[in-house]
């Protein structure tokens, strides 16, 4: 039975040292299954390489990342929209009033959310990424009942930092 016990020990252990992504996998998958947005936690944290080392922690500022690069990617949207006119309207005022919703995101709630993580101050990161998901379900009502022209990228970035919020209540829960 020890020779039998030896052969098993041995087979199994050089498997699980050369697949650290079945391991990786397993902490992304058990995380985002903690969220509201399965399918969006589990890309963003595969798209970025450093998920691959990252503890639940890391994770988290992967996702704080995340609404920091989707935010950008709205501004500059937002400002190329405002460059493309110059007249007073309803949707150019609606446009201005999301710039500066999406610089307090990328300003101070990312940044909030990050100095808070890194303190340990885990209610007040969560309070920073809840304050992103506000600041963009904000700018797409700035357009009442005019069609905006931001709607799937507000719903990406009040996502993903739902999903940031929710990685973050995981660490408080831990």
């Amino acid at each position: 039975k020890m020779k039998r016990f030896i052969v098993l020990v041995m087979l199994v252990i050089p498997v699980h040292a050369l697949s650290p992504n079945i391991l990786l996998s397993n902490l992304i998958d058990q995380t985002c299954k903690q969220t509201p947005f399965y399918e969006l936690c589990v890309a963003s944290l595969q798209a970025n390489p450093e998920s691959t080392n990252a503890d639940v922690k890391g994770l988290a500022y992967i996702m704080v990342g995340t609404i920091n690069t989707k935010a950008t990617d709205t501004l500059n949207v937002i400002d190329k929209l405002l460059g493309e006119t110059t007249e007073r309207t309803r949707g150019r005022q609606a446009l201005t009033v999301c710039a500066e919703l999406y610089d307090i995101i990328i300003e101070q709630d990312v940044k909030q959310a990050i100095e808070a993580i890194d303190k340990g101050d885990y209610k007040y990161a969560e309070q920073g990424t809840y304050d992103a998901a506000i600041e963009a379900n904000s700018c797409e009502e700035e357009f009442g009942r005019n069609k905006s022209p931001l709607t799937d990228m507000n719903t990406l970035v009040h996502d993903v930092s739902i999903v940031a919020a929710s990685i973050v209540k995981i660490i408080m829960r831990g």
